[in-house]
């Protein structure tokens, strides 16, 4: 037990608060389900909500530098499961060596805290190599599409979730727009870790809100072709469920005041909404129903992950312009 307070004592009172309010709803839900002996895939979802929180209690616990470290293994595997779905011309196999080289280059920046080199690296740099190794094949067929689909999925897992792990290092302005308002002292000693959980936290409550206000008064089908499940009730009430959760969490849990928290919870709803159904049209196109089998009853690592590939950028992008 004092190995265990040792790890976690870096960490504010409203970061082991808000995990153990995780933790606690895990324990109910999981309880519920035993009294009411629901099995299958909702029980298999509830399960998978334990070693994901779990794994992410035990990385922040750890320190930043584990949490930087875990979240580049999620983009590497966000970005293996995308390649796997996709197809893959032969003669465009050698360009895939510099796909896997960016993930270390690109976390590089996120660990020096190098925003200037963390925001150019894939779109400009990356951008430029992809397509002059992609044609060095000597295959000019569907040229077009191969490279599309291979700095899509670049952006879309790698460049866009690397977000989450630059709110880590992010360098706060000497003279920001806005004066961070600290809701305690000790919450300014992690600050990366307290937006990294609150962007985690709003994204995710995002998904589920969408999903239950949906599913108890929605009708009204929002992109019937692309997300049958999705419907205009549950995308108004899951924005606006998002929106009061962020203005009361976000000033509690983060250097945000009142006015950016609710900014914050507008954008992360919109936002989540645009990346699922924009993950769902990936799987339509490609003719399957989840990315993978990696997380039992949520899929792939994607289906997990499809609304923080919109949100993360964006969420940086406006604490960013506010703070630093």
């Amino acid at each position: 037990m004092l190995g265990e307070v040792q790890i976690f004592n870096h960490l504010s009172h409203e970061i082991l608060i808000a995990f153990a309010v995780l933790f606690g709803i895990l324990v109910g839900c999981s309880a519920l389900l035993r009294v009411r002996g629901v099995s299958g895939e909702l029980a298999a979802r509830v399960r998978t909500w334990w070693l994901i929180i779990g794994a992410l209690a035990v990385v922040i616990g750890i320190s930043k530098w584990a949490t930087i470290l875990f979240l580049a293994a999620v983009c590497f595997l966000a970005l293996r499961e995308f390649f796997q779905l996709v197809p893959i011309r032969d003669s465009d196999r050698p360009v895939l060596i510099w796909i896997w080289l960016s993930i270390p280059i690109q976390f590089l920046w996120v660990w020096t805290g190098w925003v200037g080199m963390f925001i150019v690296f894939i779109p400009v740099y990356m951008f430029v190599l992809v397509p002059t190794q992609v044609v060095l094949g000597g295959k000019t067929e569907g040229f077009l599409k191969a490279v599309g689909t291979i700095q899509w999925g670049l952006m879309m897992t790698l460049f866009s979730l690397s977000h989450a792990a630059m709110l880590l290092t992010l360098p706060l302005g000497e003279q920001p727009h806005v004066a961070p308002a600290w809701p305690t002292d000790s919450s300014e000693q992690c600050a990366g870790i307290g937006l990294l959980v609150l962007l985690l936290l709003l994204t995710q409550l995002n998904d589920v809100a969408q999903y239950c206000w949906g599913k108890s008064l929605g009708k009204q089908k929002v992109l019937p072709t692309v997300s049958p499940g999705k419907t205009t009730v549950g995308l108004i009430g899951g924005v606006a469920t998002t929106t009061v959760v962020a203005a009361v969490v976000g000033p509690w849990l983060s250097l945000l005041d009142f006015p950016r928290a609710i900014l914050i919870g507008l954008v992360v709803g919109l936002a989540g909404f645009a990346g699922d159904v924009c993950v769902s049209a990936i799987k339509r196109d490609l003719g399957v129903k989840d990315t993978g089998a990696a997380l039992p009853g949520h899929g792939g690592f994607l289906d997990r992950l499809d609304s923080l590939t919109f949100t993360a950028p964006l969420f940086f992008h406006i604490v960013y312009f506010f703070y630093g």
